[in-house]
């Protein structure tokens, strides 16, 4: 007689990797969702499959380990559509969904479509779980999966179209792996040669800087680039997934670089003689499409995957290693420079300044109206000292990036990595991961009208996060190119391309049974920002802001 079923060891494998939350469309896998009846995870259903991924994925961000989203086969595609997000991000967000058996193959089953395929593209392993017997090594291994090196998506397909083949009765046993609850599982560190040939080329730099990413975030490694960074007195840029490594405050911190970025940060990577990249793949995102690091300009990268190492640059040096250990072995390799950069550090300092001068009149503006920089400096000054703020991507990521400071060591930025609309479903995960945390999702009405409706999810829960809407009534990053397009003459039916009509956030909120607030006024925003962080439901802030405002676009070398 078999001692237990799969859907028993499911719930004792979600439960062993530390997994409280599970997002989902019905109908999979509900045997096992039984089981984890009086386990203490929450079974977070959602609205829809795309939503459920979105957030197992501000979830597994937000928690630094793995994050689960579940989805029948008729939603499969949907699901797959979710982890996009999760696989542009590197994040570590196990999906499963259910599939065909042989008996029903081929044979016109209910809602059956071959959608297998469609997850290789958006995941790091994509595999089939055909029996019970199979359950324990295939969850183990996608754990092991999601976590190791760079962190990315996994998806199991259960076989069965309420995934249940794999749920029945067997004689295996769960066993889990604690290594892989979090990121990173492992902390390798690069030779005691390379470490001392990266001591010496930081040493020789007359302008070197440190370009901080997502990979420092996911090792805990903030403190460690800000010592390096003190010990040699280089100055700090960050990717958008780095943001909040160093405080804004700091002497040398210079700020968000590339394509959502500040101008001081990408003229700083422009004149930099030697650009050290720690825990990111040098991508198109934070160079701008590859436009700020000039021919010729020495490159070092610290990173926990190879394949990384030197792909969009020839490294100088390469580091391959976790980088809190790394960084560490590194701090200690090097001497600390007595003036060697003082020039260099008072350039970019006066850069910073510059930027800080410029951007100060939209800070406090008090137009009606609003500017979305004023928004974004009254969620500065109102964001508590272990707030999190969870960025849509479009103008939402471009204000924020720029004109949201980080000034408290436990504060926390998280951004979406490029579907719009992720923002509402990302922070609910977020949120559901740092339960004892002010999260605010900073999204715009365009991002906020795809999954608006899981305002209920959130309530039905009671995952209370404040949701601010930067309302201009347009999806306004559309128009620079339609005017282009219409060469500078917009004219005849094209609003209809990028403008919408009348809405109030705020009253369907209330609809809702959530909070709701809809701020017209600059001096109101921050003592509306401050109560919505103590209401004990979810609450969305709708600001009015002004269409004709559009997002700085990123400086690039001419």
């Amino acid at each position: 007689m078999a001692k237990t079923t799969g859907a028993k060891l499911f719930a004792e494998i979600m439960q062993g990797y530390g997994i409280t939350h599970v997002f989902y469309v019905p109908q999979v896998v509900s045997k096992a969702l039984v089981a984890m009846e009086d386990m203490p995870i929450r079974r977070v259903v959602a609205h829809s499959e795309k939503a459920a991924g979105y957030m197992a994925d501000g979830y597994a961000r937000a928690r630094g380990g793995p994050g689960v989203c579940m989805a029948q086969p008729i939603g499969a595609s949907n699901l797959a559509s979710g982890l996009r997000d999760a696989y542009m991000a590197r994040s570590p967000v196990i999906a499963i969904s259910g599939g065909p058996t042989p008996a029903s193959r081929y044979r016109h089953s209910y809602q059956e479509v071959e959608d297998f395929d469609q997850f290789n593209g958006v995941t790091k392993s994509n595999v089939n779980v055909d029996s019970p017997s199979r359950v324990p090594d295939l969850m183990r291994q996608a754990f092991r999966t999601a976590t190791s090196g760079t962190p990315g998506p996994v998806h199991l397909r259960f076989q069965g179209r309420l995934s249940e083949v794999p749920l029945g009765d067997t004689d295996e046993e769960a066993v889990i792996e604690q290594q892989f609850a979090r990121v990173p599982p492992f902390r390798p560190e690069p030779e005691a040669e390379r470490v001392r040939e990266a001591a010496a080329v930081l040493a020789a730099a007359k302008k070197p800087i440190i370009i901080a990413g997502g990979g420092v975030v996911w090792s805990q490694a903030q403190r460690e680039v800000v010592e390096l960074a003190e010990k040699l007195k280089i100055p700090v840029v960050t990717s958008l997934n780095g943001k909040g490594v160093i405080l804004d405050t700091h002497p040398l911190s210079v700020g968000v670089a590339g394509t959502y970025s500040r101008e001081c940060a990408n003229r700083v990577v422009s004149e930099a003689d030697l650009v050290f990249f720690i825990g990111s793949p040098a991508g198109g995102m934070v160079t701008a499409s590859w436009a700020l690091i000039a021919p010729g300009t020495a490159v070092m990268q610290l990173d926990i995957e190879p394949t990384e190492l030197g792909r969009n640059y020839p490294n100088k040096v390469a580091l391959l290693g976790d980088a809190k250990v790394s960084l560490r072995r590194l701090i200690d390799a090097a001497q600390a420079k007595e003036g060697t950069t003082k020039a260099w550090v008072g350039r970019v300092q006066q850069l910073v300044a510059e930027w800080r001068a410029q951007a100060a009149p939209k800070l406090n503006s008090d137009a009606v109206p609003m500017d979305p920089a004023r928004i974004c400096k009254e969620i500065t000054n109102a964001l508590p000292a272990n707030g999190v703020v969870v960025a849509d991507t479009g103008h939402a990521g471009m204000w924020t990036s720029q004109f949201i400071d980080l000034n408290q060591p436990g504060q926390r930025y998280i951004r979406c990595a490029g579907s719009l609309g992720w923002g509402l479903p990302g922070a609910i995960g977020v949120k559901c991961a740092l339960p004892n945390q002010p999260v605010l999702c900073f999204t715009g009405d365009g991002g906020m009208y795809y999954h608006m409706i899981e305002l209920d999810t959130a309530l039905r829960y009671g995952i209370n996060l404040v949701v601010l809407v930067n309302n201009n009534r347009a999806l306004s990053q559309e128009f620079p190119s339609l005017n282009r397009n219409y060469g500078g003459n917009m004219r005849g039916h094209s609003d209809e391309l990028w403008r919408f009509g009348e809405f109030n956030f705020a009253k369907v909120a209330e609809a809702m049974g959530c909070a709701g607030f809809r701020v017209e006024q600059p001096g109101e925003l921050k003592g509306v920002l401050q109560k919505a962080f103590t209401m004990n439901k979810p609450v969305v802030v709708e600001v009015m802001s002004d269409v004709s405002l559009m997002a700085p676009v990123a400086w690039v070398p001419k």
